[in-house]
């Protein structure tokens, strides 16, 4: 991503820099419907554009398309912006831009959410949006669900599949070494320690067995063979298979 120059037929290298001296006045005459100066202004910005976008550089999507979708994001930031605010656009345009890449993420992405889902859990971002502001903390899910007099746990499952899926490679701290990524993180409940050493136990018991007795354990509980299976299989009775089973499992007993 990084060594890709040209952009959406936009040679990267080339953009403009603007200066904050330039941008203000690009900016009076943006409100005041100068179209040439809100063409020099987005184009000034749009390395602005190519920064946010890194950050998604690593969902396998076409760059191009990231691209394309973060210029709307600038626009829209363009055309809301406040002068008046007091603030740098640089700050209020990207949280636009990052929240256009997500919405276009979602809703194209490999994980389809069906659009019901997708309506529900913007009325909940909205709701919580609006509590925020009124009250200045976080709504649970029990007063967002009924404030929008939607069901707890449709909310719930609304959220969840609008979710940016995380990748097990994804860092989730560095403390100046090796990073710790999610993968690090989930606990394997079947490949522990604990399994680990049986399963070294359960091979140095085998070794104790005959070549007859081996056969006849890996037939029945390896392969899943009845004792009538593996009688025919090697030739003896169904009797002797299970007298050769039980000594052969009495004295994996002693060993493991």
């Amino acid at each position: 991503m990084n060594n890709k120059v040209e952009i959406c037929g936009v040679n990267t290298s080339e953009l403009p820099i603007l200066s904050k001296e330039e941008k203000d006045d690009l900016l009076k005459k943006i409100k005041e419907g100068d179209r040439d100066a809100r063409d020099k202004f987005i184009r000034g910005n749009l390395r602005l554009v190519l920064s946010v976008i890194q950050r998604f550089a690593n969902r396998g999507e076409n760059l191009d398309d990231l691209f394309q979708v973060g210029c709307i994001g600038l626009i829209k930031s363009i055309d809301n912006f406040d002068t008046s605010v007091g603030v740098q656009f640089s700050t209020y345009a990207v949280p636009m831009i990052i929240g256009e890449v997500r919405r276009f993420l979602r809703d194209e992405g490999p994980i389809r959410v069906s659009r019901s889902l997708k309506d529900i859990a913007y009325k909940a971002l909205r709701a919580k949006e609006r509590y925020i502001n009124t009250h200045s903390k976080e709504p649970t899910v029990s007063e967002l669900a009924k404030e929008l007099d939607i069901p707890r746990e449709d909310i719930v499952m609304a959220l969840d599949a609008i979710a940016d899926p995380i990748s097990l490679f994804e860092p989730i701290y560095h403390d100046g070494g090796e990073a710790v990524y999610v993968m690090d993180q989930i606990k394997d409940s079947k490949n522990t320690d604990a399994s680990w050493l049986e399963s070294i136990a359960l091979k140095e018991a085998m070794r104790h067995l005959s070549p007859r007795e081996k056969h006849i354990l890996n037939l029945r509980f390896f392969n899943g063979r009845t004792q009538m299976e593996v009688a025919e299989d090697i030739g003896i009775s169904q009797a002797q298979v299970s007298r050769v089973e039980k000594s052969a499992l009495k004295r994996l007993r002693k060993y493991v």
